[in-house]
C-alpha cells in the first residue's frame, strides 16, 4: 500500500488541476436536476417530520406540562427548521447552476415539441369528409357492438358471482350447524 505524497515531499500542490480535475468539478446538468429532485425530496420529508412535531406538541392553554419533554421538542423542531433553511440554500445554489449551465441554450418553440400534421383547406374536398364519415359510423358500430359483448359478459359473470356467494353462504351454513 502506498502513502499520498505529503505537500512538501517535491510535487507542487497544483500537480492535480488539470483536466481530470477539472472534469471532477463540473457536474453536468442531468446529475444536478437528480441532486434537486432529492433535495426536494429531503425538503418535503422534513416539512412532515416538523409537522409532526406541532402535532405533538401542546399548546399552552393553561395545563402543566414537563419543562424537559418541551424544551427536547423546541430542539428537535429548531433542528428540523435549520435543516431545512440549509435544504433550501442548497436547492437554490442547484437553480442556479443548472440555470447557468442551461443559459446558453436556445429554447425551442413548444410547437416544435408536438408533431402534428397541418392540414391544406384546399385539400379537403367532400371525398374526404365522405370517407371519414363512413369509418366514424363503422367504428362507431364496432363498439356498439363491443360494448353490447362486454354486457353480455358482465350480465354472466354477475350471475357466476352469485352462484359462488350462495354457493359459500351454504357450505357456510353446513359448517356452522355441524359445530
Amino acid at each position: 500500500m502506498s502513502t499520498p505524497p505529503l505537500a512538501g515531499s517535491g510535487m507542487p500542490p497544483g500537480a492535480f488541476s488539470g483536466p481530470q480535475a477539472q472534469a471532477a468539478r463540473e457536474v453536468n446538468t442531468a446529475s444536478l436536476c437528480r441532486i434537486g429532485q432529492e433535495t426536494v425530496q429531503d425538503i418535503v420529508f422534513r416539512t412532515m417530520e416538523i409537522f409532526q412535531l406541532l402535532r405533538n406538541m401542546q399548546l399552552p392553554n393553561g395545563v402543566t406540562y414537563h419543562t424537559a419533554t418541551y424544551q427536547d421538542r423546541l430542539g428537535k423542531l429548531q433542528e428540523h427548521l435549520r435543516q431545512l433553511s440549509i435544504l433550501f440554500r442548497k436547492l437554490r445554489l442547484v437553480y442556479d447552476k443548472c440555470n447557468e449551465n442551461c443559459a446558453g441554450l436556445d429554447p425551442v418553440p413548444i410547437e416544435q415539441l408536438i408533431p402534428y400534421v397541418e392540414e391544406d383547406g384546399s385539400k379537403h374536398d367532400d371525398r374526404g369528409a365522405a370517407s371519414q364519415l363512413r369509418f366514424a359510423s363503422e367504428e362507431r358500430r364496432e363498439i356498439m357492438e363491443v360494448n353490447k359483448k362486454l354486457k353480455q359478459k358482465n350480465q354472466q359473470l354477475k350471475q357466476i358471482m352469485d352462484q359462488l356467494r350462495n354457493l359459500i353462504w351454504d357450505i357456510n351454513a353446513m359448517l356452522a350447524m355441524r359445530n
